[in-house]
């Protein structure tokens, strides 16, 4: 009997299931949302990780049943998720108060408090990343500091789909791509940093051991498999975090190669085969999935969710009251493709929620700019396209500062399902775009990392190579690139234009 390889996304907004076959074709898929994002406070973003679970519990067995296959047909499991969330458990193994998930920006004060013990020069050489709001040390430290009775009870420090996985396999593990965004990594050396860990005055063993991601750390429990209808015994791989699994399940393993990827935020993700370090910090410097290789990312915090938020406040949907999300955005799309690029003279700044690359400013704030009568609903979501193309191409321009190779470019996410985004991001980045014939998202990668544990395939780059094939490829339209760099260097001035009056109205919020 062939084995079948089951990939497990804790993503932000629900959890995800794909089951696939040994040759890495999707037989079933299945996805569970997630309670809404808690926000007792401006800026902060919590959730309940036995949500997370439970979603699982839902998925899994769904996936399972929708692609005809039995627990004893599971091969082996790959999990991925959501990095930076902090969770953090008792004695006893329960969840101590909500996780403060990557989003969350609460922790200016603590980064400029980590940034002055440790130095920002010796921070970057320590951890080969600045100390950034959405990061896991900020938000211990701001745990430490304000709510002292909870520390005084923390036995572990998990990531999000560390948790699912200890409540799959009782197992504490991460792996070292997923703890390279902690800040308490020595990203050079695939390790928990010494030095990080002392100055943050946490015993070693309150954080889990750190593996390679497509080495087996556990084997689903006999409570696991009850939970889920899994059969006990399963091996469980290391995984990754999500944007690296993302980048896996699309071939993004080589150094040239790159991927684009917009969901609720957006990231642009190269392999590289040594560590490439900002010494800006503009760009995260991660450990790959890809054992002896790295990759750097850039990352717009509110991509897609620009979209969305404008689908939820002024689309179709709002008027309508129509209840079918995906109608509401083709419709959106619909009307946007008959407004010609450039938006005539329309530009949005996508800082919904702050920006990481290539500002690192939690207070920055999005900015409509260029309006007139004459634009419409319309000319607004073409620039909201183009806005968040602008501001992954930000990416791609430190690359180039940094004399990154770029081969090829590969979409994912809900920017790669659309016609016009696609082309959008072809003219925005002046290359032609490939797109990928099973675009299944981070769960896709996982399931392929947890072939490579199983044995399917003997390594991550010949799993890929088995795997991954290229359906599609958009080219650039000459005119309109020459159209989009006039307006790319435009949007790059807003920003500092714009930063005072950014600041001054966060601190009005």
């Amino acid at each position: 009997m062939a084995i079948k390889l089951l990939g497990i996304d804790i993503g932000t907004g629900g959890t995800r299931a794909v089951l696939l076959d040994a040759e890495g074709c999707v037989l079933s898929s299945a996805t569970v949302e997630h309670a809404p994002i808690s926000s007792p406070h401006a800026g902060w973003a919590e959730q309940d990780p036995d949500d997370w679970w439970g979603a699982a519990c839902r998925a899994i067995p769904e996936c399972l049943t929708r692609g005809g296959a039995s627990a004893g047909e599971i091969g082996a499991i790959g999990l991925t998720g959501q990095m930076h969330g902090l969770v953090l458990l008792g004695s006893d193994a329960a969840v101590l108060r909500p996780s403060l998930i990557w989003c969350d920006q609460r922790t200016e004060a603590e980064c400029h408090a980590i940034t002055e013990k440790v130095g920002s020069n010796q921070l970057i050489e320590l951890t080969a990343n600045p100390a950034l709001t959405g990061f896991t040390l900020p938000k211990i430290w701001w745990v430490q500091k304000n709510e002292p009775e909870v520390w005084a009870r923390v036995r572990s420090i998990l990531l999000p789909k560390d948790y699912v996985r200890f409540r799959l396999t009782g197992t504490r593990a991460t792996d070292v791509t997923d703890a390279s965004g902690t800040l308490l990594f020595d990203v050079v050396n695939r390790r928990w940093s010494p030095a990080m860990i002392e100055v943050s005055y946490l015993a070693e063993d309150v954080l889990p051991c750190a593996f390679e991601s497509q080495e087996v750390v556990g084997r689903v429990t006999e409570e696991g498999a009850r939970a889920t209808g899994l059969r006990a015994g399963i091996p469980v791989v290391a995984g990754a975090g999500d944007q690296t699994a993302g980048a896996v399940g699309m071939g993004t393993v080589h150094p040239g190669a790159v991927s684009a990827t917009i969901g609720t935020s957006g990231v642009v993700f190269a392999a590289t085969a040594s560590p490439v370090l900002d010494p800006h910090g503009r760009i995260h410097t991660f450990c790959h999935a890809v054992p002896k290789r790295w990759h750097v990312m850039g990352v717009t915090q509110s991509a897609g969710f620009s979209l969305r938020w404008f689908r939820d406040q002024f689309g179709v949907e709002a008027e309508s009251g129509g209840d079918s999300n995906r109608n509401a955005y083709d419709s959106l799309m619909q009307e946007a493709g008959k407004v010609p690029a450039g938006a005539n003279g329309l530009l949005w700044a996508p800082y919904l929620m702050g920006e990481r690359t290539p500002h690192l400013d939690p207070h920055a704030r999005a900015a409509l700019l260029g309006l007139t009568a004459s634009h419409t609903r319309a000319h607004i979501v073409r620039a909201i396209l183009e806005g968040v193309a602008f501001s992954l191409r930000d990416t791609l321009t430190i690359f180039s500062e940094l004399k990154l190779p770029i081969e090829s470019i590969r979409l994912g996410g809900g920017g790669a399902r659309g016609a016009l985004w696609q082309q959008v991001q072809a003219d925005v980045y002046g290359m032609p775009v490939d797109l990928v014939a099973e675009e299944e998202g981070p769960a896709y990668g996982a399931a392929l990392l947890a072939g490579v544990g199983a044995g399917v395939w003997p390594s991550v780059e010949a799993a890929c190579e088995s795997a991954v094939r290229v359906a599609k490829r958009v080219e650039p339209d000459k005119q309109r690139m020459a159209l989009m760099d006039r307006q790319y260097e435009a949007f790059r001035k807003l920003y500092p234009a714009l930063r005072d009056t950014m600041h001054d109205l966060s601190s009005r919020a």
